[in-house]
């Protein structure tokens, strides 16, 4: 079952929401999932649920609070609009620090892991350079990537782009990637788009989707221990 919680950022202090939720039985350890711009909507509440039955305990911080608490928006032209409006009144620093109360309130029973989309991709990654107890992250198409490919990585990482993302090119990214970090795994989904995590969305592939997530767990288990 999922509820909310609220946490406490280090940085300034700022209370903030955020979606909890436990495995049956021992957790593997705990996953923070990053929202893409539109907030906890339903998609995040269902990666959640999906994190959950793969035996994680799972935090995911409802990153706009501070501007609109609850925010949720539709995966429209508004919607995005919002969302992008929060996204870039959010300072990085900000961010991170949230994302670091969620880390510090998951360590003590286990590994914690992150993993973000969009907004949340470009978050993930800087996490694993700027966040500690990290034991690796997830990127998914995120826009701020290539721009921060220099990034000196405290745990392993791997990133999923779409071949058909028509706002991030994919083959280009990877390249910047693969000259800062050779040693990162960039899975390019020849059938996809951006966002294809999320099912709903029409340029989603659901084989892509599926086995990017494989691949995701498989490097969090093994660095689980």
């Amino acid at each position: 079952m999922i509820r909310t919680i609220t946490l406490k950022s280090p940085r300034d202090g700022f209370e903030f929401t955020a979606l909890h939720a436990v495995p049956d039985g021992e957790a593997i350890g705990g996953v923070v999932v990053l929202q893409e711009i539109f907030g906890l909507d339903a998609y995040i509440h269902v990666d959640v649920e999906r994190w959950v039955q793969a035996g994680y305990e799972v935090i995911a911080p409802a990153l706009f609070d501070r501007y609109e608490a609850g925010f949720v928006a539709e995966h429209d032209a508004e919607g995005f609009a919002r969302g992008r409006n929060h996204a870039l009144s959010h300072p990085l620093g900000t961010a991170l620090s949230d994302i670091q109360a969620c880390i510090d309130e998951l360590h003590p029973r286990g590994p914690v892991f992150v993993v973000g989309y969009c907004y949340g991709g470009s978050l993930a990654w800087l996490a694993a350079g700027r966040c500690q107890r990290l034991s690796a992250a997830a990127s998914y198409y995120g826009s701020l990537v290539a721009e921060n490919a220099d990034l000196d990585l405290n745990c392993p990482v791997i990133i999923h782009l779409g071949a058909k993302d028509a706002h991030i090119p994919a083959d280009s990214v990877a390249a910047t990637i693969r000259k800062h970090h050779p040693d990162v795994p960039v899975h390019i989904w020849e059938k996809s788009g951006h966002g294809f995590n999320n099912e709903g969305r029409p340029d989603s592939d659901h084989g892509d989707a599926v086995e990017a997530r494989r691949l995701t767990r498989e490097l969090f288990a093994a660095n689980a221990g």
